[in-house]
């Protein structure tokens, strides 16, 4: 189809427009004659087409003349070239207008998943160890080996279903590896250390989580945080801090434990936050091998959780040796917490009521709250990702003063409940708040 051009001249500067009439695929067709006689053109070269809405694309250029004729470059949708619907692009740069918000509502909707899954686990953990108090052991292992079974199927059905492909699959398998030795030194420490500190102050310690991720992710990740951002951060360390140890004995029952026992939790938590922020490398090293593609959930957790596993078989004699349970005795004592699950009555299974269905809902909710945990990792950050968990824990300090079957007379608030709510809130709000830029603003062509 013949294309043709209008010259208009605008104060010194010429500019050669090409208007090409829309094929059969653009409609609407507009009429020959009105070839989009309203638009005042500047320096901008404006193309206009319909597709279901506007698209807008504006080409700001250094020089003041417009490229034309035959072998002008045309600005287009296509993969990996020029903006997409409904978008501005200027210089080099593409502003896609609504995605910002699109994704903004999506990690929203992410972080409230989050929340309300990792209040769920610590609730569910509670109520599954009270059928379950002798064995903790066993629903550590029956959750860990349970969950390779899970991924894997899963994953197997999305393999044929075509959403996990063969590329995905074909990935380096050295970071998994890693992911699953991180994962079961950290439940190792973590055990260990657990031992001997109190309840009250391992939720101190787990503080340190957040601030090993942040320095972890500046050093490998290369990522710069704003004032901000860090105040936030502090200001939910110390809220949790104040809502978790306020009237508690937790300060003197680090001081009991010592400096060795508080540290090897540190390390707990710094392996931890190692692993996530080796999880977050491996989705952006994922869209450079599959071309801005994604490896999909269920692969990481499918071969990470496999990995731990099989790390978690080489250290039972060490873990079951924290737990105080010889490993001669292993078997015997799994036994007996395979009979206490299944409560199918006799002597074993007395003292068992509310199993199997209180360990199989923490088993089904922790594992939503780990996918849930990876997808906001993969569309945001390790950050935070961390910060919505943490601020599952003031929730979940409060919904143990409810009434709660299973579980006994309600424990009271902690007396600066109240203050380090408050503080932890305005820290995520002092995180979440963007500071205007200026050089970011979208500038439109003046009439």
């Amino acid at each position: 189809m013949t294309s043709y051009y209008r010259r208009l001249t605008v104060g010194p500067t010429v500019l050669n427009i090409p208007v090409q009439p829309p094929t059969k695929s653009k409609l609407p067709v507009f009429p020959p004659r009105r070839p989009y006689n309203n638009i005042i053109q500047s320096s901008f070269g404006i193309t206009l087409r319909s597709r279901k809405c506007w698209r807008v694309e504006a080409t700001v250029r250094s020089a003041g003349r417009s490229e034309g004729g035959d072998g002008a470059k045309k600005v287009g949708p296509g993969p990996g070239q020029g903006p997409g619907p409904c978008s501005y692009s200027v210089e080099d740069r593409t502003v896609e207008v609504g995605s910002k918000r699109d994704r903004t509502v999506e990690v929203a909707v992410a972080v409230a998943v989050t929340v309300v899954l990792g209040v769920g686990n610590r609730v569910l953990y509670k109520l599954a160890l009270v059928p379950l108090k002798h064995y903790p052991f066993f629903l550590a292992q029956l959750a860990t080996f349970g969950y390779v079974l899970v991924y894997f199927s899963v994953m197997y059905l999305r393999y044929h279903a075509g959403i996990v492909t063969h590329e995905m699959l074909s990935m380096p398998k050295a970071p998994y590896l890693v992911i699953g030795l991180l994962e079961a030194l950290a439940a190792a420490t973590g055990m260990a250390a657990g031992a001997i500190l109190s309840g009250a102050s391992i939720p101190i310690l787990s503080q340190t989580f957040l601030v090993w991720q942040i320095l972890l992710s500046t050093i490998f990740l290369g990522r710069r945080y704003r004032v901000n951002q860090l105040l936030g951060c502090f200001l939910v360390t110390v809220g949790v801090v104040i809502t978790v140890a306020s009237g508690s004995s937790s300060g003197h029952s680090l001081k009991e434990a010592g400096i060795f026992w508080s540290l090897m939790m540190i390390v707990s938590f710094l392996l931890q936050a190692t692993d996530t922020v080796l999880k977050e490398v491996i989705f952006l090293d994922a869209e450079k091998r599959l071309k801005g593609g994604s490896v999909d959930l269920f692969v990481v957790n499918s071969y990470g959780s496999a990995f731990q596993a099989l790390f978690i078989c080489l250290l039972l004699p060490f873990l079951s040796k924290l737990w105080g349970i010889p490993f001669s005795q292993l078997p015997n004592y799994l036994k007996d917490g395979a009979a206490c699950f299944l409560n199918m009555g006799g002597t074993l299974s007395s003292g068992c009521d509310g199993a199997p269905l209180l360990p199989l809902l923490f088993i089904i909710v922790n594992m939503g709250f780990n996918i849930a945990l990876l997808h906001l990792l993969k569309i945001s950050s390790a950050v935070v990702s961390s910060l919505a968990s943490t601020f599952s824990v003031p929730i979940s300090v409060y919904i143990f003063t409810l009434p709660l079957p299973y579980l006994g007379v309600a424990s009271s608030l902690p007396a600066g409940f109240v203050a380090g709510a408050i503080i932890l809130v305005m820290g995520l709000l002092i995180y979440a708040w963007s500071p205007s830029d200026p050089s970011s603003a979208i500038p439109s062509p003046s009439s």
